[in-house]
Parts: structure tokens; C-alpha cells; sequence
């Protein structure tokens, strides 16, 4: 008697470890998902602006005639 009670407790507490854990990995692992796709999203944005910003910077650093000369 005593062995089926500390068989099926046994066999009760794996299942519940079981399910818990699968929910607490399931849980991680849609957090990294969100957190990957956020920072993905982020990165394009700044690429974005960085490739806009390239032609200005482009064309604004052409070389001048001496301006700062007042003679």
C-alpha cells in the first residue's frame, strides 16, 4: 500500500514539474522572441536614418572656397 502511495505521488509531482516547466520555457522563450523582434525592428529604424543622413553628410562635406576669409 505504502509503495503504490509513493508511486503515484511520485508519478504526480513529475507531471505537475513537467507542466510547470514546459509554461515557464514556453514563457522565456516568447519574452526572447519579443525582445529579439523589437530590437530588429529598432535596428532597421536607426539604419533607416543612418542612410538617409549619408547623402546630407555627402554633400555638405564638398570642399568650399575659404569662407571664414573676409578680404
Amino acid at each position: 500500500m505504502m509503495r503504490t502511495r509513493l508511486l503515484w505521488f511520485t508519478l504526480g509531482f513529475a507531471s505537475a514539474s513537467a507542466v510547470i516547466t514546459h509554461f515557464v520555457f514556453k514563457d522565456i522563450w516568447s519574452d526572447r522572441q519579443s525582445l529579439s523582434c523589437q530590437l530588429k525592428q529598432k535596428f532597421d529604424a536607426l539604419d533607416t536614418r543612418v542612410s538617409n543622413l549619408e547623402p546630407v553628410i555627402r554633400s555638405n562635406s564638398t570642399p568650399h572656397q575659404d569662407e571664414g576669409n573676409l578680404n
